[in-house]
This record gives structure tokens, sequence and C-alpha cells, in this order.
């Protein structure tokens, strides 16, 4: 799905994860957290991964037995890329942003990014059924 990089892009892709998640009969063990990690790498992209005229690509993957979902939000931003690894203490409780891939990292199993060519990024998640 191709979204546009604003926060009603964001909300969008959120919506359509789930709506296309139900209609896969995904377990709730992973429809669950796949809604807050969409919001958050959506929302990641639309604020840090913007260029004009440009969007953000949304892909859902669910395995065949559907215990495994990759979730994967690509930019044309390729040079601003998320930390290797998610700051140990997370912001101030006065802080407006950076907790999102704290969460990430808390709801899925792994996550990383990997360049998308000419000059973008994409940023994955993969969350099993707990």
């Amino acid at each position: 799905m191709l979204l546009s990089s604003t926060r009603r892009g964001a909300h969008l892709a959120r919506l359509l994860a789930v709506d296309q998640l139900r209609g896969w009969h995904a377990p709730s063990g992973i429809r669950e957290p796949a809604e807050v990690i969409v919001s958050e790498l959506a929302a990641n992209a639309a604020l840090h991964g913007v260029l004009p005229g440009r969007g953000f690509r949304l892909t859902l993957l669910l395995s065949p037995g559907g215990d495994r979902l990759r979730i994967e939000v690509t930019d044309g931003c390729g040079e601003r890329r998320p930390p290797e690894v998610v700051p140990p203490q997370p912001p101030g409780d006065d802080a407006e942003s950076g907790r999102g891939l704290i969460l990430v990292d808390a709801l899925a199993e792994r996550w990383g990014t990997e360049a998308y060519a000419p000059s973008g990024k994409t940023v994955w998640a993969e969350v099993t059924e707990r």
C-alpha cells in the first residue's frame, strides 16, 4: 500500500493493516502488537522519511501458517535510518517523542532496517503469536 507521508497517511496505514489482518483471520496475538508496530513505523516514516512528492509504502506478509507476520515500511529517505540499538533508557516523562522504537523493540520478535534502491530504506519488524 502506498500512502502519503502525513499524519493522516500514518493513521490510514494502521487502519488498513488492522482491516487486512482481520480479513486474513490473523490471531489476536499477532494483530494486537502489529497494530502498534504499524502505527509507530508509519508515524516515523511520515515524520522522518519525508521527501517532497514521495509517500511511504506499507507491506504486510503473513506466513502460510498464520503464525508469523513481517511488517515493512519503506520510505525514500535512506540517509535517515533509525539507530541499530534502542536506547536503554526511555526519554523523560515530559518528552513528546522517542518511545516508538522502544515499543517496536518490545513487541517485535526482531526488527531492523534495509537499504531500498535507489535511495530509500525499509524498516521491518517480525511478530509471532505469543
